[in-house]
């Protein structure tokens, strides 16, 4: 083979070269980081994770050895064709006018609903999200779609956030967000509602958006047993990655709760 034997005996010593070895320990700090996802994010917020973590290596070779390992994120669902304009909102007016970027905490809330299928029937969820970090500040979860439904995750919201001004409340023209009874608590919580316009989800795209993420990240592919066990694997999702853990672009790539953290750090420094 017109190789030197000495040449040979140090291969054979060592066989692989000094890059694959990095490489080899690099994909495991990525495997692990990736795991600690769910397994749903991609090259860039692997990468990120690493960063943080004080590992010095390139955006790119992280997307390689990804790709060489098969290591991907979750993709979405695609959006089904339908026409989304409407008649003007009636029981309230569209004050957010998709501004979903705001400058602090607990100017502008979001709610919404979805459903989840289990083998026992259907699972509702409400929740209510703080524009400013995009983390679920409420949430409610049963097995009917009425206004105690939505009015649970609001009053978890306004529970844990306690607000001491007024807050625009954005939701959709559904039955439960346009109830007497959700009117008056609203009122009662200095609270300000705002209505996407019938018909048109783009207006509320930031829930949507969290739905999406809930649905391809955890429960993409699965029926539960039964309405206790979407419960436990929703709380998880939400109070034990999306909001402590999952990177957001719109936060500077930080988790919700990290990035609401360094915004009052900030305050307290100036």
């Amino acid at each position: 083979m017109a190789v030197h034997p000495s040449g040979y005996y140090t291969w054979k010593s060592s066989p692989y070269s000094r890059r694959t070895r990095e490489d080899q320990r690099l994909l495991g700090q990525i495997k692990q980081a990736w795991l600690e996802s769910g397994g749903v994010y991609g090259y860039r917020k692997v990468y990120d994770d690493l960063q943080a973590q004080g590992e010095r290596c390139g955006k790119h070779r992280v997307a390689r050895l990804m790709k060489q390992e098969g290591l991907r994120s979750q993709t979405g669902y695609h959006r089904r064709p339908g026409h989304y304009s409407g008649r003007p909102a009636v029981v309230a007016p569209n004050h957010l006018q998709r501004q979903f970027t705001v400058e602090a905490p607990n100017k502008a809330w979001v709610t919404d609903i979805t459903y989840i299928r289990t083998h026992e029937g259907w699972l509702y969820l409400a929740v209510v999200l703080d524009l400013f970090s995009r983390q679920v500040i409420g949430w409610s979860m049963q097995s009917r779609i009425d206004k105690e439904l939505v009015l649970n995750a609001l009053l978890m919201a306004v529970w844990r956030r306690q607000p001491k001004q007024e807050v625009l409340v954005h939701s959709d023209q559904g039955s439960q967000f346009s109830s007497y009874d959700w009117q008056d608590f609203l009122k009662a919580h200095r609270l300000v509602p705002s209505m996407s316009r019938r018909g048109n989800c783009h207006d509320n795209a930031v829930a949507e958006s969290f739905f999406q993420l809930l649905k391809r990240e955890r429960i993409k592919r699965k029926t539960y047993h039964d309405r206790e066990e979407a419960r436990r694997d929703i709380f998880d999702y939400i109070e034990m990655f999306y909001n402590p853990k999952r990177r957001h672009g719109s936060a500077n790539g930080l988790s919700p709760v990290e990035f609401e953290k360094q915004y009052f750090q900030r305050l307290k420094s100036v």
